[in-house]
């Protein structure tokens, strides 16, 4: 990771998590009262070169299953308030500290699943090239209303178009997107389908 981009990440998730502290720990209580626990999502995913870390969210979905025991399908689990969650990306806070850790980065590709690794063309696996980011490219050029091709090709033009000044417009352009609630899909979720590999 350039030392500039390393250097911004480092400084600015610190004061991140200082300034945003209150609202994490309200946005804390109020996943235990309306979801109960646990209170963080965590997860495997891969970082840079694919390497596997934990990405930490707070959590958004109910634990509700069938007479089997498996999880119900996301639409059926994501209430009300952790579609607002979402939509605010309030529930990704606790990621400021994959990012103080090197893990993330403020900007870069989103880390997804792990089962997804062996589905990548070579090319879209060089979105591995690169930090995995808390936002990117894709997340403000369409975010989840985008087709998975769409997302990937996003994903390497950033990778072999960084620049600092390149993550200073993304951070702003996120931050509008945010505010007006840009790239929730149809049905009002933040969530997309799985990805199967190229059909």
């Amino acid at each position: 990771m350039p030392f500039s981009k390393r250097l911004f990440d480092l400084t600015f998730s610190f004061l991140a998590i200082v300034i945003l502290s209150p609202i994490l720990l309200l946005t804390a209580i109020l996943v235990r009262v309306f979801l109960g626990t646990p209170i963080l999502f965590k997860q495997q995913r891969p970082g840079y070169k694919g390497r596997p870390f934990f990405i930490y969210k707070l959590r958004s979905m109910l634990d509700a299953a069938d007479r089997d025991g498996t999880l119900l399908p996301d639409s059926e689990r994501l209430t009300r308030f952790g579609r607002i969650l979402r939509s605010l990306s309030l529930d990704e806070l606790p990621e400021l500290f994959n990012i103080l850790r090197g893990e993330m980065s403020f900007v870069g590709p989103r880390p997804l699943l792990m089962e997804y690794l062996p589905l990548y063309s070579p090319e879209q696996a060089r979105r591995h090239d690169v930090v995995p980011g808390l936002t990117g490219w894709a997340q403000v050029n369409g975010r989840n209303a985008l087709d998975w091709s769409t997302r990937f090709k996003l994903d390497v033009w950033y990778v072999d178009n960084w620049s600092f000044w390149l993550d200073i417009k993304i951070i702003l352009m996120t931050v509008w997107k945010t505010i007006s609630r840009e790239g929730i899909n149809q049905q009002g979720q933040a969530t997309v389908e799985y990805f199967k590999g190229e059909q």
